[in-house]
């Protein structure tokens, strides 16, 4: 080990956690956490529940840019959610604060949560379009993103409105 300090360095995060995956299981735990803390402050500031889907969408594609690494772990990932349950809790938190906001738009349940898949799909397919620079030049700006992820959500909630 003498003359190769890199080594210690590389095994350095494997002291506190059992293999690689439990690694990223804790890493992924707390992007969902920080992606909820901001959607969840994106929510609370509208009243109408198409604005706060739109917010909701806004904030899923910012995190996505502005913690590029986290969103990638969180959800690229390809963790077992078996192995790690807090994850799985985790994700049914996005569930847990949207239902409440879709079930307002949409009567059935099962229609409010297909509206909530839509709009989180939609937010999270912008997100990996901007990312992988899939989008022309003058729309795959974060402002340009957001605005696109906003306007899908409420066009959304409005085809779910009872």
């Amino acid at each position: 080990m003498i003359g190769v300090p890199w080594r210690r360095a590389v095994a350095a995060p494997y002291k506190h956690f059992a293999d690689r995956e439990a690694l990223l299981a804790s890493l992924a735990l707390k992007g969902y956490q920080e992606q909820r803390r901001r959607y969840r402050t994106a929510l609370a500031a509208h009243t109408a529940p198409a604005e706060q889907l739109a917010a909701f969408a806004v904030a899923y594609v910012r995190f996505a840019a502005e913690e590029r690494a986290l969103f990638d772990i969180t959800f690229l990932a390809g963790l077992d959610k078996s192995r790690h349950p807090e994850l799985a809790q985790a994700g049914r938190a996005l569930h847990d604060d949207l239902m409440p906001v879709t079930s307002e738009i949409a009567a059935e349940p099962d229609e409010a949560f297909e509206l909530l898949v839509q709009v989180a799909a939609a937010a999270h397919g912008l997100a990996l379009f901007q990312q992988q620079d899939m989008l022309p030049v003058p729309w795959n700006t974060c402002s340009s993103v957001e605005e696109q992820a906003a306007r899908a959500a409420r066009a959304l909630a409005g085809r779910h409105a009872h």
